[in-house]
């Protein structure tokens, strides 16, 4: 096992991916669209069931072994094939929101910026290198089957006295700060279908900040997200 003797961060941000860095929502969209396009709308739509199916089962997307049960019936498909390269090499660079990058850079003058990723061992981390973002994280990218699970080795992996998380998904932000209380500042990003289903729900403990989008970190200052400075932001 690596174990990391580095002296502690002061501050270390902790990033998620989909629909917080860049638009998921517009790339499934686009993956439908080719899925019928050569397909049919019924196998597109069998394409999905499969998709909610693993991701009930596992917790997370997988994309790449729904594509592989997706083959069933299909082999001869002139198609098939082809989905693969429509995965692997899709251009996530386009789906980045806007001021992604710039606010990578932003908080790099403030802590350490880290991914901290839920997916799984080929397809996320394609992802992530396609956007640009291992290089804009200079390689500082975490990728678990549950984040919110994984707590104790993000900790041995990147030590901080204290850590903010960035995320669309406001329950995993709940669960983070249950397990690490005042040491962790929650920003909740509202963007995408997440975001929206949560909108009306109650959370608890509620986020320490919410934003509309992942620019408006740029306009964050070290003391705003600091222990006792996070106030919520209504969007």
């Amino acid at each position: 096992m690596l174990i990391d003797t580095a002296a502690p961060e002061p501050l270390v941000f902790l990033l998620d991916v989909d629909d917080t860095l860049l638009d998921n929502d517009r790339f499934a969209a686009d993956l439908g669209d080719e899925l019928e396009r050569h397909f049919g709308a019924a196998e597109r739509e069998r394409y999905w069931a499969i998709y909610a199916e693993l991701r009930e089962e596992r917790g997370y997307a997988d994309y790449l072994d729904a594509l592989q049960r997706f083959r069933s019936g299909l082999d001869n498909h002139p198609a098939l094939l082809a989905m693969s390269g429509f995965l692997l090499d899709y251009p996530f660079e386009l789906r980045l929101f806007p001021g992604a990058l710039e606010t990578v850079a932003h908080l790099r003058t403030l802590g350490r910026p880290v991914i901290l990723s839920d997916g799984d061992v080929v397809f996320q981390p394609r992802k992530i290198h396609r956007a640009g973002l291992w290089q804009a994280l200079q390689g500082d990218v975490l990728v678990y089957l549950h984040k919110q699970q994984r707590l104790d080795a993000m900790q041995q992996r990147y030590p901080a006295a204290h850590y903010v998380m960035v995320d669309d998904k406001p329950d995993i932000l709940a669960a983070m700060k249950r397990q690490l209380g005042a040491r962790l500042t929650t920003v909740w990003v509202r963007q995408g279908h997440y975001a929206v289903a949560a909108a009306n729900q109650p959370i608890e403990p509620a986020p320490d900040l919410s934003i509309a989008c992942i620019a408006e970190l740029r306009e964050r200052k070290l003391g705003d997200l600091l222990p006792g400075a996070a106030a919520t932001t209504a969007v």
